[in-house]
């Protein structure tokens, strides 16, 4: 079904045209975030086109009840794909977050992803950093979903109660222990017996995402899918 595109909305880019968050171009008025050539040469994971077991997927087994998991792209660093990420990582383009949100979940609506799902909890951040920056990008991110899919993003679950700084650097054990104890349950009223989205920017080893569904797990939280813009690829 063709998307309507409002007079405003193009009255609108006439007077402050938008660009392209990876190559600079003007954007179309349909385009969000990123122009058409840009979306299509993103390095597509395909996981949702298998998402129970995919490479993602694989690195919760065991560790947490997943269901489903998916990544839009491969992340990789300094390449131009990584650029959108990064401005509404570090930024202040909370905006492409709640764009690429879209991207994602119009791309894996028609394989089921998001069915049986009953809710999304957004990787929280620390208040701290929230302040500093001013957003969580996950939730925007969320946002974006929700907007396609209809389902309620929960905020109140779980909170960031640290930060242990960059996650860069270090190796797949040393996140793991990096990231342990840095959320706590807040409100379990939502989660209870419910199928849980948990949406992040990035997905590197999983450790984060593993230590925010231990604080769920906790609040009776049924299983998890889990879905993000960037995956990067060991």
């Amino acid at each position: 079904m063709p998307v309507r595109i409002s007079f405003f909305r193009r009255l609108l880019d006439f007077f402050f045209p938008r660009y392209c968050a990876i190559c600079g171009r003007e954007l179309a008025v349909s385009d969000h975030a990123i122009c058409t050539v840009c979306n299509w040469h993103l390095p597509r994971t395909r996981f949702h086109e298998t998402p129970r077991n995919n490479e993602m997927a694989r690195r919760f087994w065991v560790l947490i009840p997943v269901e489903k998991a998916a990544a839009l792209y491969y992340y990789y660093a300094h390449s131009k794909s990584t650029r959108v990420i990064l401005l509404f990582k570090y930024n202040g383009r909370w905006n492409y977050a709640e764009d690429m949100g879209r991207i994602a979940a119009n791309e894996f609506l028609d394989s089921g992803f998001f069915d049986g799902v009953d809710a999304i909890v957004p990787v929280p951040v620390t208040r701290k950093r929230k302040m500093q920056r001013g957003y969580n990008q996950s939730y925007h991110i969320a946002l974006g979903v929700s907007e396609l899919t209809g389902l309620p993003v929960i905020t109140d679950a779980v909170e960031r109660i640290s930060f242990s700084g960059s996650q860069t650097r270090k190796s797949a054990m040393e996140r793991r222990e990096n990231v342990k104890h840095v959320f706590r349950l807040r409100n379990s009223s939502r989660i209870s017996g419910r199928h849980i989205l948990i949406v992040d920017d990035v997905v590197t080893t999983g450790s984060t995402i593993i230590s925010c569904a231990e604080e769920l797990l906790k609040g009776g939280a049924r299983t998890f899918s889990v879905m993000s813009i960037g995956y990067t690829k060991h």
